[in-house]
């Protein structure tokens, strides 16, 4: 059986902090960081805890700005036995 693993990264000044993302997000990893502001005077968009990620790509979807660039990576289990 795979099991999906991925990778988010945000492209910090393109973010709007509109947040569609952290509603898409099935694991709820994505929040808007209101302590940071970005080049363009908004609270962009920050992952919490990556190593929950499945790399399902909704985030990356649904985002209007094209911000968010997910990798995704599927392992066996018989690969990750020595992991």
């Amino acid at each position: 059986m795979a099991k999906s693993k991925g990778t988010i990264s945000i492209a910090v000044d393109r973010c709007k902090g509109c947040g569609l993302c952290t509603v898409a997000c099935l694991r709820s990893l994505i929040f808007i960081d209101k302590n940071r502001l970005n080049a363009g005077g908004y609270s962009p968009a920050s992952v919490d805890n990556m190593d929950k990620c499945i790399g399902c790509t909704d985030c990356a979807v649904m985002c209007p700005d094209y911000a968010i660039t997910v990798e995704r990576i599927e392992r066996n289990r018989a690969d990750m036995r020595g992991k």
